[in-house]
Parts: C-alpha cells; sequence; structure tokens
C-alpha cells in the first residue's frame, strides 16, 4: 500500500545494511495490511472504558448520593454506599457526607446585668438523609457553613440576655442544655441535625474579671476583720469573767478575814511554806530577818502585819 511504501522510502534513508533494511520493510508491510482491524480495536476499547467509566459510580461509607438529570433535574431518590448506574451525559451524581462533622463557633453577647460575655459553642451537626435532595436546591452542598453561624449568633444572643453573669457560670448546665434545645429547633427548618452542643470557653470582658477579683478581696477582708472583731470580743469576756473571779476571790478573802482571824494565819504558814521551798533551792546563801520573810512562824507575839490587821479592823468597826 501507499503507507507501507512511504514508511519503507523512510527506513530506506536511514543507515542500515540491506539485510536490516529487508526486515523492516517485510514488518511494516505487516503492519500496513494490519492496521485497520487494530484500529478498530483501540476504538472499541477506549469507547468501552468510557462507557463504563461514565454509566457506573462509587459511594463511600458514610456518604449519600442523589442524581441531577438534565432533563428533569434533582430526584428524589437517594443512594446510599455501594455501586450505582447512571446514563451517560444525562445524569449526574451528587455525593453527600452525612456523617457528623464538628463546628465551633464564636460569639461577643451580653449577659442580663450587661457583662460582655465572650461564648464558644461546639456542635456537631449532619444533614437529614431523607431531605437530601431540598438541601441542594435550597442551599448547596456547603449547606452547614450557610446556616450554622447566623442560627448559632441568633441563639447564644438570646438565650445569654437571660441570665446574669454569675448565672451563667454557676448554672452553665442549665444554659447549654437551653441552647442546644433552641439551636435544635432552628436546625430542624434547614434539614440539619445536631447531635450534640456544647459550651466549650465562656469569658467575660477584663473589667468584670478585674471587679470579680476586686469582690473576693474585699469578702475576704470582711470576713478577717469579723474574726478580729469575734476575737477582741472574746477577749473582753475573758477580762471580765478574771476581774469578776479576782473581785469575787478578794470578798471571799475579806470575809474569811473578819469571820475567822485564823484564816491570816494559815494565809501565813502558806506564804513561809514556799518562802522555805524556793530558799532550800537557791544556790545563795543569805541572811535575813525572819519577820521580813515571814518565816517567825514559833514567835507567839503578833507580827507586823497581825498589828496593820488588827488597826484596820479597828478603823472600820
Amino acid at each position: 500500500s501507499f503507507l507501507a511504501q512511504g514508511i519503507s522510502g523512510l527506513l530506506g534513508r536511514t543507515k542500515l545494511d540491506s539485510v536490516g533494511m529487508q526486515r523492516l520493510q517485510e514488518l511494516v508491510g505487516k503492519l500496513a495490511a494490519t492496521g485497520t482491524p487494530l484500529v478498530a480495536g483501540g476504538a472499541v476499547l477506549v469507547g468501552g472504558y468510557y462507557a463504563v467509566n461514565n454509566t457506573i459510580y462509587t459511594v463511600d461509607a458514610g456518604h449519600m448520593a442523589i442524581k441531577y438529570h438534565r432533563l428533569s433535574g434533582i430526584s428524589a431518590t437517594t443512594y446510599r454506599e455501594g455501586v450505582h448506574f447512571r446514563l451517560p451525559w444525562l445524569e449526574r451524581p451528587i455525593v453527600f457526607d452525612v456523617k457528623a462533622r464538628p463546628h465551633t463557633m464564636t460569639s461577643l453577647t451580653g449577659s442580663k446585668d450587661l457583662q460582655m460575655v465572650n461564648i464558644s459553642l461546639r456542635t456537631l451537626c449532619k444533614p437529614d438523609a431523607a431531605k437530601l435532595p431540598e438541601i441542594y436546591r435550597t442551599l448547596g452542598p456547603d449547606y452547614d457553613e450557610k446556616v450554622l453561624p447566623s442560627i448559632v449568633n441568633e441563639v447564644l444572643k438570646s438565650v445569654v440576655a437571660q441570665y446574669n453573669a454569675s448565672q451563667l457560670i454557676l448554672q452553665r448546665e442549665l444554659v447549654s442544655g437551653m441552647i442546644r434545645q433552641r439551636l435544635t429547633q432552628r436546625a430542624a427548618d434547614f434539614n440539619i441535625l445536631l447531635d450534640d452542643v456544647a459550651i466549650t470557653h465562656l469569658n467575660f470582658s477584663p473589667e468584670y474579671e478585674k471587679a470579680v477579683e476586686q469582690k473576693q478581696v474585699a469578702q475576704q477582708q470582711a470576713e478577717r476583720a469579723r474574726f478580729t472583731v469575734l476575737k477582741a470580743l472574746e477577749e473582753k469576756k475573758r477580762t471580765i469573767i478574771n476581774a469578776e473571779g479576782e473581785s469575787q476571790s478578794a470578798q471571799m478573802i475579806g470575809a474569811a478575814m473578819t469571820s475567822n482571824p485564823g484564816f491570816i494565819e494559815l494565809r501565813r504558814i502558806q506564804a513561809a511554806k514556799d518562802i522555805a521551798t524556793l530558799l532550800s533551792k537557791s544556790a545563795n546563801r543569805l541572811v535575813l530577818s525572819t519577820d521580813s520573810l515571814l518565816l517567825n512562824l514559833m514567835s507567839g507575839g503578833p507580827t507586823q502585819l497581825d498589828a496593820e490587821y488588827a488597826s484596820t479592823a479597828t478603823k472600820k468597826k
């Protein structure tokens, strides 16, 4: 053929020996003779690969698919994981991730007592598998990015405004439950399901935190002052009790001395005993008057103290 002759002519221009040139011309002649079946086979293979690649599609685990038809639009049927068929060119699969995905959003809002609160909320959301065609038709595949930021800010502002700053800390579980309830209701309007809603961070303005710290310091100082007052009162009571005890003791001693003159002699004996005990333990040796040390117990006459006591009793009479 003409193709064989042209290739043979090109090969004939190369620097080959006569035997090699003859073999190449024979090979080219055979390929030119069978060229049409090879082209047809290649076309069949390419066409089969294109048909298989555009007719079969796979849905992975945790995903679901819907079909878009060029003539009828979005199909109402959903397809779970596995291998599915479609019409080439006419149908196009749209795959959704139906696993729960985390989203963390932060909102700056005001409390009931007009304190600014910076609150972070973490949600686990997924689309309603039965409403995938409607979600794609109204929101598109990035439904969560379009819906969640707006409804989360709305719910956080409405719930936080019902509580004081202190209640947000003390009643955190109650606040989280109310946020979850309202956010679930709002997300259901857009065919979005929420598996979990939790408050991750709750921060107040630096001014409020400083005021809380000052309040705590003031309370501690007040407690310390109250303790000081109570301690002073107890000291006062103890002083009064001691004074009353000493007064009663003096009255009792005076009554005993008045009614029984021997009481003085008994006290002299006890004082002399104590003084003698102290002197016996002393390393110094001193010579002192027994009258001044109340040690003259054997003398029958009255001592100077007896004379003073007798003169005092006379004056009272």
